[in-house]
């Protein structure tokens, strides 16, 4: 697979590439960033890398352009990649009906339920199929050190991801996560059109709170939430059941969730703590 380079832009030093490459998962163009930090830039060097997900109606430039992870990146000397939320353009009816779903709400889940699963495959394409290319293509990544966070259903993604996939990434932070889908509104719609209303056990293994429960071995996870978060005070966060969920299961000790006063949802919350996530990917990285 190829990648196509739209543009390269400075940043902090480095240099963020908006790519573009044709994805089987989705069977659709798929854009996203990757931020190159100067490290990265030197001959025959490799850098760690961190997956950024994105939340709800959100693309991989939101992030990029009003998240500040570059500025930590580059310090550290972490690659950053930003990938989409959703397949784009796949004409399914209702598609681009709602902000909470279908497009730009593709949840990082496999669908199962049609018209849906013809291309709603973002947790393929994030796990298997974006990594395996940029691996591929760019010999400065190291696949062997890899990070994950996200912000909102883009939290969400980032901690089911991790708690799915045991050793495949170093750390798991998150940013104001739906913590616990299947009791919130965003979670209940999404897992509703994307598995069934009748397939509760699937909606399970898409939720952090639920595996949490079955996981095994020490447990380091950074959580950040604004106490002005509408968001959080509408119960679509949940955070708290998440914590009480590793607490019975035991695995509780190494959950630091930030309750920070006042922030809310936007980007502005994020880019004031996005120092401290970058960080922390850095430390379980090794840089």
């Amino acid at each position: 697979m190829s990648f196509e380079t739209t543009a390269t832009i400075a940043s902090f030093g480095g240099k963020l590439l908006k790519l573009k490459h044709q994805s089987s998962s989705t069977g659709t163009d798929m854009a996203l960033n990757l931020y190159l930090p100067p490290q990265a830039l030197k001959s025959g060097a490799k850098v760690p890398v961190l997956f950024y997900l994105s939340g709800l109606t959100c693309t991989g430039d939101n992030c990029s352009e009003k998240g500040f992870f570059q500025h930590g990146a580059s310090q550290k000397g972490l690659a950053v990649v930003y990938p989409d939320t959703s397949p784009r353009g796949l004409k399914i009816e209702g598609e681009d009906d709602a902000y909470d779903f279908g497009s730009g709400a593709g949840f990082y889940v496999d669908a199962t339920k049609e018209p849906w699963n013809k291309g709603y495959n973002m947790y393929s394409y994030i796990t298997k199929e974006l990594p395996e290319a940029l691996f591929a293509h760019f010999k400065e990544l190291d696949g062997s050190r890899i990070s994950i966070t996200g912000h909102s259903m883009g939290g969400h993604g980032a901690l089911t991801l991790f708690l799915k996939n045991p050793g495949m990434y170093k750390s798991v932070s998150a940013f104001a996560p739906i913590a616990n889908p299947i009791n919130a509104p965003w979670g209940q719609k999404a897992f509703k059109g994307y598995f069934g209303e009748d397939q509760q056990q699937k909606w399970k293994e898409h939720d952090a709170t639920e595996l949490v429960k079955q996981w095994k071995g020490p447990l380091d996870i950074l959580i950040d939430v604004g106490t002005g978060d509408n968001f959080y005070k509408q119960k679509q966060l949940l955070p708290e059941n998440f914590i009480e969920a590793a607490k019975e299961a035991g695995n509780d000790k190494g959950i630091n969730l930030r309750l920070q006063p006042d922030y809310d949802h936007s980007y502005y919350f994020m880019a004031t703590f996005a120092d401290d996530h970058v960080a922390w990917a850095a430390k379980h990285l090794g840089v």
